[in-house]
C-alpha cells in the first residue's frame, strides 16, 4: 500500500470517529467570511428557534395575536405541574439566550470600530489571482509533512513544465541530497505527488504520467499497462493489428482498450499551472492603531442572530407536549453549539493572525516588502494546535493590511537559500533582489543567470543558480540574451 493510500485510509477512519458536532466546527472553521455569512443563513432556515434581529422585533409582537393562534388543544404549564423536562428545557433556553446576548454585544463592538464608515461589502470585494501550483500543493497539508519534505516537493513541482513533466534528465534523487531527503524517501515523495489531483504531475515520461492515472483496476490489466509502457508508440501510430497479435487477442479487444487510455490526461499540468482570477472579500483586518496592531474580524456581514421571541414565549408557557419539547431542546442544543463554532472560529483567526505579525515583523513593523520563512509548523507550535488546524484558518481566507490585500497563505514562505549566517531566506526576498539587480543592469549587457548568483552573494545572500532561474521565470523575465537591447 502506497503512503497516499495508507493516508486516505487513515483519514476516512478519523472522520468516521469524529462526531458530526466536531466535523460541523472544523468545516466552519475552514470557510471563507462570505461561505460563512450563507452556511449561518442556512442554519436560520433550519432551526426555527433563531431568528434575525432586524427581522422582528420582540416588542413588537402582539401579545393577543399571540394568544389566538395558540392550539385551543394545549394546555400552559401553569394549569399544571411543570415537569423536569420543561424546566430544563427553560434554563437551556436561558443559556442560549445569554449566549446570544454575549454574542451580539461582542458583535456589535466589532462592527463599531471595525470601519470608518458604513459600506456595503460588495464594495469590498477584490479580484485575486488564485495560482492553480498552490491549490495543487494544499493537498498535502492534511499528511502533515516536515518543512524539508514540503520544500522537496514544492521543488519538483516548481521544476515541472506546462505540461506538468518534469525535464528531461532530471534527477529526484540528486535533488532529495540537498534537501537531506534519502533516496527511498525521495521516490515516495514523489509517487505521492504522482497521486494528486489532477493525476500524473511531475512524471518523467508520458508512461509514469499514464501509469499513475490508472486505477487499480486497470494496473491489474495486462493490455493496458502493456499499451501504456510498451506499446504505446504502435497506439498513437494505429497499429492495432501489430499490437493485437502481440498480445494474442483479437483487434477488437485492443480498440477497447484504447478507449478507456484516451480518457487519460497526457498533459495534467495544463490544468493547474496557469492563474484565475477569483473575487474575495477579507476575512480580517489588520490595522496599526498607536504602533500596535489590532486584529479586526470582519465578520460583521455576518446575521445579528436572536432567540425567537415566539418560541421564547411558548417555551416559558409550556405549549410543547413532551415530544415537541425533545425537539425544541434539540434545536436549543444547536444553536448554542453554532454560535461557540462561530466564536472559535474568530478566536483561531485572531490568534493565527497576531502569531503571523510576530513572526513576519519586519513585514508589518517595518515596511521592507519582504517575508521571512515561515511554515504552517511554526505557527502550530506557537499557539499550540495542531498544523492542520492552521492548514484550515489559512486556506482561501484573505487579510487587508496597510500595504494591500494578502491571502493568508502569502505570509508563509519556504526557503529558497541562506546568507552568510546561515538563516534561511525567504522566495520572496530573493525574488525582490533579483528585479533590483535587473532593473539597475546595463540593458546592453544584462546579467547572465549565473552573474546574478554571483551578485547575490557578494550581498549575502547564497542561492544556485537552479533557483535563480526558475525565479526569473516566474516574474516573467527574459533571460540575459533576450534581455539585451
Amino acid at each position: 500500500m502506497s503512503a497516499m493510500e495508507q493516508y486516505l485510509s487513515l483519514k476516512q477512519k478519523q472522520e468516521l470517529a469524529l462526531k458530526p458536532k466536531m466535523l460541523q466546527s472544523l468545516k466552519m472553521l475552514a470557510l471563507p467570511i462570505l461561505e460563512l455569512e450563507s452556511y449561518i443563513k442556512q442554519e436560520l432556515v433550519n432551526n426555527p428557534l433563531l431568528e434575525l434581529r432586524e427581522e422582528k422585533d420582540e416588542d413588537d409582537i402582539d401579545e393577543s395575536n399571540f394568544e389566538q393562534s395558540t392550539p385551543e388543544s394545549s394546555t400552559p404549564i401553569e394549569e399544571s405541574d411543570m415537569s423536569e423536562n420543561h424546566l430544563e428545557t427553560l434554563a437551556e433556553a436561558e443559556e442560549l439566550t445569554e449566549i446570544l446576548d454575549t454574542w451580539n454585544e461582542y458583535h456589535s463592538s466589532y462592527e463599531g470600530w471595525s470601519s470608518d464608515s458604513e459600506t456595503d461589502h460588495t464594495e469590498a470585494l477584490i479580484r485575486y489571482e488564485e495560482n492553480g501550483k498552490e491549490k495543487f500543493l494544499e493537498q498535502l497539508f492534511p499528511l502533515e509533512l516536515p518543512e524539508n519534505e514540503m520544500d522537496f516537493i514544492t521543488d519538483v513541482v516548481d521544476s515541472c513544465d506546462s505540461y506538468g513533466f518534469l525535464p528531461k534528465g532530471f534527477n529526484i534523487v540528486n535533488l532529495a541530497k540537498k534537501y537531506l531527503i534519502t533516496a527511498e524517501r525521495a521516490e515516495e515523495l514523489h509517487n505521492i505527488v504522482l497521486s494528486l489531483s489532477p493525476k500524473g504531475i511531475s512524471a518523467r515520461n508520458i508512461t509514469e504520467c499514464l501509469m499513475a492515472q490508472l486505477t487499480e483496476e486497470q494496473k491489474q490489466n495486462r493490455i493496458l499497462v502493456g499499451l501504456v509502457s510498451e506499446h504505446f508508440e504502435n497506439l498513437i501510430h494505429r497499429r492495432y493489428q501489430k499490437i493485437a497479435s502481440a498480445y494474442g487477442v483479437s483487434e477488437e479487444t485492443i480498440l477497447l482498450a484504447k478507449e478507456q487510455i484516451s480518457k487519460l490526461d497526457p498533459k495534467p499540468g495544463l490544468r493547474i499551472l496557469s492563474t484565475s482570477a477569483v473575487y474575495v472579500f477579507p476575512d480580517v483586518t489588520m490595522k496599526l492603531i498607536d504602533g500596535k496592531y489590532e486584529i479586526i474580524i470582519n465578520d460583521h456581514i455576518t446575521p445579528n442572530i436572536i432567540i425567537s421571541p415566539r418560541y421564547r414565549k411558548m417555551i416559558n408557557r409550556g405549549y410543547f407536549d413532551k415530544e415537541t419539547m425533545q425537539y425544541v431542546r434539540e434545536r436549543i442544543n444547536s444553536a448554542k453549539f453554532l454560535i461557540k463554532s462561530i466564536y472559535m472560529r474568530m478566536r483561531t483567526l485572531e490568534r493565527v493572525s497576531l502569531s503571523i505579525i510576530n513572526h513576519q515583523y519586519d513585514f508589518f513593523y517595518l515596511g521592507t516588502g519582504q517575508m521571512k520563512p515561515l511554515t504552517y509548523a511554526v505557527i502550530a507550535r506557537d499557539l499550540g494546535v495542531n498544523e492542520s488546524t492552521i492548514s484550515r484558518v489559512v486556506k482561501h481566507k484573505y487579510a487587508e493590511t496597510p500595504y494591500g490585500i494578502y491571502a493568508f497563505k502569502d505570509f508563509f514562505t519556504s526557503t529558497a537559500g541562506f546568507d552568510d549566517d546561515y538563516q534561511s531566506v525567504s522566495r520572496q526576498k530573493v525574488k525582490t533582489h533579483l528585479i533590483r539587480l535587473i532593473e539597475t543592469e546595463d540593458k546592453k549587457k544584462p546579467y547572465s543567470d549565473q552573474e546574478l548568483v554571483e551578485l547575490l552573494k557578494a550581498e549575502g545572500l547564497n542561492i544556485s543558480r537552479r533557483i535563480i532561474t526558475k525565479y526569473r521565470d516566474e516574474l516573467g523575465i527574459l533571460n540575459s540574451h533576450l534581455r539585451r537591447q
